[in-house]
């Protein structure tokens, strides 16, 4: 799977492209096959690092809550 990650807090060239191992799936969680993605102000200032002390996010970590797509499959 393809992921956006961010290695460390910061504006410009935060982002890198990777290859991540497509995660287990607990009872409670979908597996979604991303056909579009939207980048909202919240993933701009989780990657530049403004609510660090307040959120869990901690580099490297995986930005995105804005999806759509076709689930692929899911939890019991």
């Amino acid at each position: 799977m393809k992921a956006f990650v961010v290695d460390k807090y910061q504006k410009q060239g935060a982002l890198r492209l990777a290859d991540m191992p497509e995660p287990e799936l607990r009872d409670n969680d979908v597996l979604v096959e991303v056909h579009a993605a939207g980048v909202n102000l919240l993933d701009s200032k989780l990657r530049d690092g403004e609510f660090k002390l307040i959120v869990p996010y901690r580099p490297p970590f995986i930005l995105g809550h804005d999806v759509a797509g076709i689930v692929v499959r899911a939890g019991s």
